[in-house]
């Protein structure tokens, strides 16, 4: 019969990519995931790894032994939901990966709220980029994860995820002091994106690649005829912010952001019609129904202001 212990870590190997970050994530040594990989091998009686160089990579049968391990992995996570349901509170650990303008302006209500309705249910917080989110979520390393989608860029939807819209936010384009005046004057009245060019002289600030926001922010400004000049790069929003109020960068900025956080540098929606990036909540889909998860999702739904609410 097939070991499950041994099938997790088969699964882990697909997802992490090498041994040694197997072993690390699991804290384990590489030659103990190894001999509990061959172990598994002897028990399929197929071969599940072939090596590439000096790395392994999973076989035909590997891979069809993963995808029985992924249905395996969404039951088990359904039978601990099913556990925590029979029990009269809610309690117990969710781990959750949390982008920057999110955390700063929904999680301490969500928190609060939380410790007052479930003072047993324990809430641990990583500052992650939204790009590896789902990721985390796969490898098991949180429970729910906070994902960004921006217009005309649509997120990956990887299999044995379940998503759950939280909020709407607008994207402002955030202007060093000395050019406000100039740029309201000239987004005064009727725009279009192309009018974003007015800024086309000036360095800007935006993440790095290939973070989604750099993607969409280029875009716009291709669509607008010009490639931004990109002299800084920085995940963290407060420090493109301190960047644009010292007046050496233009930044796009999430409009979340000013629910704790008024800054000095001049806001202006982006030129034309309003953008709204999408940010929802993720988890993995055999979790979903779990207390906690549950109580966590609606806690942060609680915190956002009701016009961003998603309906």
């Amino acid at each position: 019969m097939l070991d499950v212990h041994r099938l997790r870590l088969l699964r882990e190997l697909r997802l992490r990519g090498t041994i040694s970050a197997v072993a690390q994530a699991l804290s384990y040594t590489p030659s103990a995931v190894s001999q509990q990989l061959a172990v598994l091998e002897r028990e399929a009686g197929v071969p599940l790894l072939e090596r590439v160089g000096r790395r392994v990579r999973l076989t035909r049968q590997g891979e069809v032994l993963v995808g029985h391990a992924d249905i395996i992995m969404d039951q088990l996570d359904e039978a601990e939901a099913d556990l925590a349901r029979s029990r009269d509170e809610v309690s117990g650990r969710v781990r959750i990966a949390m982008f920057q303008s999110a955390l700063h302006a929904l999680l301490p209500d969500a928190l609060e709220a939380l410790q007052t309705a479930h003072p047993k249910l324990r809430v641990e917080v990583e500052e992650r980029e939204p790009s590896i989110g789902a990721e985390m979520l796969l490898t098991h390393d949180v429970d729910l994860a906070l994902r960004e989608e921006y217009p005309g860029e649509p997120l990956p939807t990887p299999p044995g995820l379940s998503f759950q819209e939280l909020c709407r936010d607008g994207m402002s384009v955030a202007v060093p002091p000395h050019l406000a005046g100039r740029v309201r004057e000239a987004w005064s009245g009727r725009t279009t994106i192309r009018d974003l060019a007015l800024l086309a002289d000036q360095p800007w600030i935006l993440d790095p690649k290939p973070e989604s926001p750099r993607t969409w922010v280029e875009n716009l400004c291709l669509r607008a005829g010009f490639m931004p000049d990109t002299r800084y790069e920085s995940v963290d929003v407060l420090s493109q912010l301190r960047m644009v109020e010292s007046g050496h960068a233009v930044a796009v900025v999430p409009d979340l952001m000013w629910l704790v956080h008024q800054p000095k540098a001049a806001l202006f929606p982006i030129p034309g019609k309003p953008l709204r990036r999408r940010v929802v909540t993720a988890v993995r889909r055999g979790s979903a129904g779990h207390p906690a998860i549950r109580a966590v999702r609606e806690a942060l739904r609680a915190s956002v202001p009701a016009e961003l609410r998603a309906e």
